[in-house]
């Protein structure tokens, strides 16, 4: 039964920082969640809804992976990546690193998972392996789902061979520091700014604070587009307040990691930019109740208190992100 030895679960709250941290403490590199979400340049927004979507989707982070591509390149990681459409070959992929004593990161569909609650499909979910036995994998998540949890390896497989929106073929990678240990405090000032320009420059009016924007101009009319109201908008307030898609949780990790910037960097845009998403994070779960309390009593009124409220966020927003382009 391989086991990796060492691996810690902690509570964290976004997958695919959770899976960067076990990969990245076992190869000897200990930052926090958000130290590792501002590096990797995570933050983002989109609103997204179409004629073969049951309900608008709102993201608030780049896309699955991106974070660890962009981490990975800028602190100069070994990253390497597997993907294949053989069950075979993906299991002998996370299986090879495990026997040898590393954990491996997996993207799939969370759906699949033993332990996943709520079992709605997301292809860009991500977890770190560091175990097997014949029946079970052992996989690091998120706080919310458990931290250290068993799926079976049956279930595991139709995860991540799962096709669809943000899914990936098998998707499977491991991370390895260069010989001389990145210096990452260095990299805080690129990661804010490139963060800011792709926030601020987005090429349509559905990212970025322009994105936010367009989901104030929307949210008001949820009760009518929605299928049932009383499922759709109360799940969405949920996706967006703890599973982060498009509410407080990824405002919260980018707060926090400005602040640790401002421990580290004396500058006054850092110090704008973190006193502005403290202030936003705060009004992202407002939205989020008033997107569920119109859910549960189909009083539209409550959407238009959100929508206004997303007014002030993509003001509030827009200025954070022009303050910190200026670091």
């Amino acid at each position: 039964m391989p086991i990796v030895k060492d691996v810690e679960s902690r509570d964290t709250r976004h997958c695919e920082t959770t899976a960067l941290g076990v990969l990245l403490r076992h190869e000897g590199l200990d930052l926090s969640e958000p130290m590792l979400f501002g590096l990797g340049s995570g933050l983002s927004f989109v609103y997204w809804d179409g004629r073969n979507m049951a309900f608008p989707f709102l993201g608030g982070r780049v896309k699955p992976f991106d974070l660890t591509r962009n981490l990975a390149a800028r602190l100069g990681l070994t990253l390497t990546t597997k993907e294949t459409t053989s069950a075979r070959r993906a299991w002998e992929n996370v299986a090879a690193p495990i026997d040898a004593g590393r954990p491996v990161g997996l993207q799939l569909d969370c759906h699949h998972l033993d332990y996943f609650r709520p079992t709605t499909h997301f292809g860009g979910h991500v977890v770190a392996m560091y175990g097997y036995d014949e029946h079970d994998a052992y996989l690091v998540d998120t706080g919310q789902q458990g931290g250290a949890v068993r799926t079976g390896r049956a279930g595991l497989a139709l995860a991540r061979a799962e096709r669809g929106p943000m899914t990936a073929r098998n998707r499977s990678f491991t991370i390895a520091l260069p010989a001389r240990p990145p210096s990452w405090q260095e990299r805080i000032v690129p990661a804010v700014r490139d963060c800011a320009a792709a926030f601020l420059a987005a090429p349509i009016a559905n990212l970025g604070h322009r994105g936010i924007g367009k989901a104030a101009e929307r949210v008001p009319g949820w009760l009518l587009r929605a299928d049932e109201p009383r499922r759709d908008l109360p799940q969405a307030a949920f996706l967006m307040e703890e599973g982060g898609t498009g509410g407080a949780l990824f405002r919260i990790l980018y707060r926090d990691f400005l602040d640790e910037c401002t421990r580290l960097i004396d500058d006054d845009h850092l110090r704008t930019g973190h006193r502005l998403y403290a202030e936003a994070a705060a009004l992202w779960t407002d939205v989020s109740a008033l997107i569920a309390k119109a859910g549960e009593s189909g009083d539209a009124e409550h959407l238009e208190r959100a929508g206004v409220i997303l007014h002030d966020l993509s003001r509030i927003e827009g200025e954070a992100m022009r303050a910190l382009s200026r670091l």
